[in-house]
């Protein structure tokens, strides 16, 4: 299974549209546009129900986010100082998570096995992504995983 997280070219703020494999649209994620920090909305398209967020927290060294589902913080994820290859310290669904060297791909496991792949397609006009998994109780979660680590590092460039 996967979603294409697809970045909207012209808005003031953070907006995606995230298709399924099919092509058919799932959610929409929106930021808030009067915010001192990233504040991310996903909205089911099919209820216009909030099924997510993320919520930066201010005054920190390195970016640091918490995921919401459903209302509830479910997890937190940091980035990390390195040298060679983005990481992230993530406190979510007991994740880990490795980039390569450009940032643009992602790894997510769980005690040594693969629960998916985060890749970034260059040749796009806007930031494009798109994500594996297997299991379909991750979509959710993988999705504001993904919106977390590009706002880490939206974040951190913009320091």
């Amino acid at each position: 299974m996967q979603l294409c997280i697809r970045q909207r070219v012209f808005s003031w703020t953070d907006s995606y549209d995230v298709y399924d494999e099919t092509g058919e649209a799932r959610y929409e994620v929106r930021a808030e546009f009067f915010s001192l920090s990233h504040q991310i909305h996903v909205y089911d398209k099919r209820t216009g129900r909030e099924v997510g967020s993320i919520h930066e927290k201010l005054f920190t060294l390195l970016p640091q986010f918490e995921i919401v589902i459903d209302g509830r913080v479910q997890g937190v994820i940091r980035k990390a100082f390195t040298f060679l290859r983005p990481r992230y310290e993530v406190d979510f669904r007991g994740w880990d998570v490795e980039g390569d060297f450009l940032g643009w791909d992602y790894r997510v496991s769980q005690g040594g096995l693969t629960v998916m792949s985060i890749s970034k397609e260059i040749f796009n006009w806007s930031d494009t992504y798109v994500l594996r998994y297997s299991n379909p109780a991750n979509e959710m979660p993988g999705l504001l995983l993904v919106l977390a680590i590009d706002a880490a590092n939206c974040s951190q460039n913009n320091h």
